[in-house]
């Protein structure tokens, strides 16, 4: 019996996240219960960016439900991720937990190429804006394996059903999670398969989701792309990743080698500026 973990990035109960989730779970012929997280019941803090997570062994300082979450997800054998777009972006929660990565590094043993699909749910066709690279970028930073990723359109809640077209690709997602990598056929990344890309002038172009720098001719009136494999990779495999965890290690080493000189170039720009402070919190009981 397989376990599979739906992380629900959206706040609405029984919205179409919700129920998207459970709609892949139904057609998924692999024998398999169906855990389910709701990210936006549990506190996930902002990263501190202090590093104190990297060293083997250690969790972060963070007094919050992150230990929570990465354990649900190391504990099963596969991943469904569905967020909302939200303002042409995936809901921040599933940002905030993805900032929190450093923490993903000690537990690349069990995260790493589990099998996993995400799906982007936007209320408007064609206004999702970035978030599908959102959730396929998730998959990447959480070391999974992305399967397959899509799309989808629908505003109310229980709306994304009424359309046959959301059920094929729920069919399609639940056939990819422990099946085969689903064939792009769209011009793509040959390095990470991402389809999203910023141009840098003069046919330069880097892949948005392995952020690898490459150039794009035209083949048969298609783009086509050659990438610059010689830039780090830090989630092609398992290696890479933890190279890239000990590169960080090395940063915060040589921050403490030159923490005098950039404290003396920082304590420069103290003084400047008038900070806009939070309101004070009134206790309940003087609430008028």
């Amino acid at each position: 019996m397989q376990k599979v973990l739906g992380l629900v990035g959206s706040p609405r109960k029984l919205g179409n996240c919700e129920i998207m989730v459970k709609e892949i779970s139904r057609q998924i012929t692999v024998p398999h219960e169906l855990n389910l997280l709701r990210l936006a019941d549990f506190n996930i803090l902002p990263c501190r960016g202090c590093y104190r997570c990297l060293p083997l062994g250690k969790q972060c300082v963070l007094q919050d439900d992150l230990i929570t979450v990465l354990r649900a997800m190391c504990d099963v054998d596969a991943l469904i991720v569905a967020v909302p777009a939200y303002f042409l972006s995936a809901n921040a929660c599933l940002k905030r937990l993805s900032d929190r990565g450093l923490s993903f590094y000690n537990h690349s043993e069990k995260l790493w190429h589990k099998p996993a699909v995400g799906i982007g749910v936007a209320g408007v066709a064609g206004k999702e804006g970035f978030t599908l690279l959102c959730v396929q970028s998730f998959l990447k930073l959480i070391l999974a394996q992305e399967k397959a990723s899509r799309i989808i359109y629908g505003a109310l809640p229980g709306e994304v059903f009424m359309s046959e077209k959301n059920k094929k690709a729920a069919a399609d997602l639940a056939s990819a999670l422990f099946g085969p990598v689903a064939q792009k056929f769209e011009p793509s990344c040959p390095v990470c398969g991402g389809d999203t890309f910023r141009f840098l002038g003069n046919n330069r172009v880097r892949c948005m989701l392995c952020s690898i720098s490459g150039n794009m001719t035209l083949e048969h009136g298609l783009p086509a792309f050659e990438m610059n494999r010689s830039e780090q990779i830090f989630f092609e495999n398992r290696q890479e990743a933890l190279k890239h965890r000990d590169w960080l290690l090395g940063m915060k080493n040589d921050f403490i080698e030159k923490k005098a000189v950039l404290k003396k170039i920082c304590m420069t720009y103290r003084q400047e500026g008038q900070w806009i402070q939070p309101p004070e919190k009134t206790p309940k009981g003087n609430r008028k």
